[in-house]
């Protein structure tokens, strides 16, 4: 069997998240959100309490999959690799704010030929995180295009961020980092600058994305949550600390 027909028919018998991917599930999915009626078992045996999908999206090479085997994993991708075929997704179990959260995370294919697959898996995404290359200036052209098929095709309220990925190659850049922001400040979207390699605001995106998702499940009155001032404070921070 060939990988793209593996892939696809991984893809296609995994269920979306919150739709019963726990060994334990007792889920229902209000409003878009995904709330248990008790806690839940992932596949690799941790328990959590909601479960969101969160896709990866941008052109091919942008860095999708190693981004998502260095958050997953810790470890990163050296030397070529096959692109995504396809779709395919991993999970991971955050701890929020004292709530398990699990984040069902989606690579997705970046050619044009695998758009219509993609397109699919929009509607039922939690948050999108979309990707370009600061060493690839075709790669954050076409980022306005992306947006545009975002709108399209996804939730009108999905929780959006916008990545410039390989911050590591310092040499190599062509996208700088002021170009980024000024885009994300024109969709309003928040940004960062994340790097597979060295591991520079991984956690953090997938973090950010986390708690905003956790928030808005959780629809407290007194709790606050503000995913743009949670990432620039964070940002802040980090800048700080010379990290």
């Amino acid at each position: 069997m060939s990988r793209k027909k593996t892939v696809k028919s991984k893809a296609a018998n995994s269920s979306p998240a919150g739709k019963g991917t726990g060994k334990a599930s007792s889920i229902v999915q209000m409003n878009g959100v995904v709330h248990p009626s008790r806690p839940s078992i992932s596949s690799s045996g941790e328990f959590y309490d909601v479960a969101f999908k969160v896709m990866l999206v941008g052109d091919s090479g942008v860095g999708k999959t190693c981004l998502l085997v260095r958050f997953k994993d810790a470890a990163f991708l050296a030397g070529s690799f096959i692109s995504t075929v396809g779709i395919d997704f991993r999970n991971k179990v955050l701890n929020i704010d004292g709530v398990k959260v699990k984040l069902q995370i989606w690579d997705t294919a970046g050619q044009e030929r695998f758009r219509s697959v993609t397109h699919a898996y929009y509607r039922d995404a939690h948050a999108l995180l979309l990707l370009y290359d600061v060493t690839n200036k075709t790669s954050f052209n076409n980022i306005k295009a992306w947006l545009t098929e975002i709108h399209e095709y996804a939730q009108q309220d999905v929780v959006l961020m916008l990545l410039g990925n390989k911050a590591d190659a310092t040499h190599e850049r062509v996208v700088k980092k002021e170009d980024g922001e000024r885009l994300a400040k024109e969709y309003g979207i928040p940004f960062m600058e994340t790097s597979a390699r060295s591991g520079l605001n991984i956690e953090l995106a997938f973090t950010a994305a986390a708690k905003e998702l956790k928030h808005r499940s959780t629809k407290d009155p007194a709790e606050t949550f503000k995913l743009q001032d949670y990432v620039s404070k964070e940002m802040k921070s980090t800048s700080c600390c010379g990290s």
